[in-house]
């Protein structure tokens, strides 16, 4: 079973035994020996594994990883060094400008914001690259693909981990799958942010949100201080 190698492990080992985890591990272990899947397998967990439990004060939500080569590697909107900026990340880096002024960086990789307790996590975990196969129908590859098939589960359980045992933290629900998880915050501690998804198939609806001025402001207001969104 996956370990995380911090204190994650204490909530994820339990959910690693249930069934429905057992069949999508099945199902993945397919996948990844007939098929091209994105994040490579050992960087499914990153997210948890930069941002320890005891340590989140912002939870990012997403749908799944980048389906094309080289992008994803395990966390939320972020891609590896070196690779282009998708357009998604693109117009969160002009709302953080707009927002509080930090510099629109010359990369995409948001390990800065995930060392400082921002929980980058897509609804789900993995995701067939958009190139596999051209002869597949479409929702058999590229985005989506991986759904219905346990994740969606595992990710619930997550959040509601998160609303029962963590001190206040802020969610950042970014379109409609991230939306959905809201019925899993349930405690009334956390602070709920809801936006349009940044992809500019949305228009510009995700701009002028001001979530992250937003998550500043709640967590110097429960004492755990603001979150340095400058990416490095």
């Amino acid at each position: 079973m996956p370990k995380i190698g911090n204190d994650w492990d204490e909530y994820l080992q339990p959910e690693f035994h249930k069934p429905y985890y057992l069949n999508l591990r099945e199902f993945l272990k397919k996948e990844y020996s007939e098929r091209t899947i994105y994040p490579k397998a050992e960087d499914i967990f990153n997210a948890f594994k930069l941002a320890p439990f005891s340590s989140l004060r912002v939870v990012i939500i997403g749908q799944d990883p980048y389906i094309n080569k080289g992008e994803a590697h395990g966390l939320a909107f972020s891609v590896n060094p070196g690779i282009k900026i998708p357009p998604s990340l693109r117009n969160v880096y002009k709302e953080v400008y707009d927002d509080v002024g930090a510099p629109v960086p010359q990369h995409g990789h948001l390990a800065d914001w995930a060392r400082q307790g921002v929980l980058l996590l897509n609804t789900t975990l993995t995701v067939r690259a958009a190139d596999f196969n051209p002869e597949l129908p479409k929702n058999q590859k590229g985005s989506k693909s991986h759904c219905g098939h346990g994740w969606e589960e595992f990710t619930d359980n997550v959040i509601k981990v998160i609303d029962k045992a963590v001190s206040p933290v802020v969610f950042m629900l970014w379109g409609n799958n991230a939306k959905a998880k809201s019925a899993f915050i349930a405690s009334g501690r956390h602070k709920v942010l809801y936006a349009a998804h940044p992809s500019p198939l949305a228009g510009n609806a995700f701009s002028g949100c001001r979530h992250f001025s937003k998550a500043n402001e709640f967590l110097e207001s429960v004492g755990k201080g603001a979150i340095d969104w400058t990416i490095a």
